[in-house]
């Protein structure tokens, strides 16, 4: 058997995704493509690697062998990368970074600064809900991830790096638009636009509300923080945002932030990584710039 390094890296594409045409978004290469790596790949081993029952893939037996051994090749190349980038200094290498959505706000400026001052990393920011990058960082997937809250699901290592104050917002045309010093109590006839479960912006603000002694009622859940916007503006209901989300809104009218006792919500940005993983240069680097920040 003569498996190519690409065909194993298609191939681990699409069990992440568990879809042709996302794997393929996600390489820069089309849908035929991935597709005939993967069977050129079934057909040098002899078996079947994905099967589709209905519209979902699934991984047969053989697929998960041959995954767990792709993981271990790719890591080990990527681990030789690391240590010829150790060699090279931080004039070569690569960092991968794993953003939750409403961090993509900040993230890119971040980078920027490191692009910079690094101009010979490879820097590559993959963006996705909570649920995603637990799902990435399970997997090893990428060098450092940026979250709202800590991952206490996994083992790992982290610390906070930024502010990042959560706001109620609401139309400008809202009864509680124009009041100061609103009781929490006054919002729990209020209709909630929220994240979907497991965000966590929302657990933020249903920890907050329950130490209230009572939960949001939820007229709309959206999984993206720009529907979210527009549905508060469309009057579907208040909702719970991360300020950096809504600044623009903020300042052109659009949106309004209510004066609610305990808002802004405290929070903060948090890089993490798993706990014992040894960390490339160009990850070393980029911690480094952000407890710079921190210290700042």
């Amino acid at each position: 058997m003569r498996a190519s390094l690409r065909q194993l890296q298609i191939f681990a594409a699409v069990a992440r995704e568990l879809s042709y045409t996302r794997a393929a978004e996600a390489l820069n290469l089309t849908q035929p493509a991935v597709f005939t790596q993967v069977r050129s790949l079934e057909e040098q081993i002899g078996a079947a690697l994905i099967e589709r029952i209905g519209k979902q893939l699934y991984l047969t037996q053989a697929g998960e062998v041959v995954l767990a051994s792709a993981r271990e090749i790719l890591g080990e190349m990527e681990r030789m990368a690391a240590r010829l980038a150790e060699v090279q200094g931080l004039s070569a290498g690569q960092l991968r970074l794993a953003a939750v959505s409403t961090a993509q706000y900040d993230a890119p400026a971040l980078l920027g600064e490191f692009c910079r001052n690094h101009p010979g990393i490879e820097v590559a920011l993959k963006v996705g809900n909570r649920g995603e990058l637990l799902a990435r960082f399970m997997a090893n997937e990428d060098d450092l991830y940026i979250l709202g809250t800590p991952p206490d699901e996994v083992e790992a290592e982290h610390f906070a790096f930024a502010k990042n104050p959560l706001v109620l917002v609401a139309p400008p045309d809202h009864p509680l638009a124009n009041q100061r010093g609103i009781a929490p109590g006054r919002l729990v006839a209020e209709p909630f636009v929220m994240r979907e479960t497991g965000s966590g912006t929302r657990i933020a603000a249903e920890r907050f509300f329950a130490a209230q002694g009572w939960a949001p009622k939820v007229r709309l859940e959206l999984g993206a923080n720009a529907a979210i916007r527009q549905a508060v503006r469309a009057g579907l209901g208040i909702a719970v945002l991360s300020r950096s989300t809504v600044e623009l809104e903020l300042e052109l009218g659009r949106l309004v932030a209510l004066d609610v006792q305990g808002f802004p919500l405290d929070r903060a940005w948090h890089v993490a990584w798993p706990r014992g993983k040894r960390l490339s240069p160009a990850a070393a680097a980029f911690l480094a710039q952000l407890r710079g920040s921190r210290a700042g």
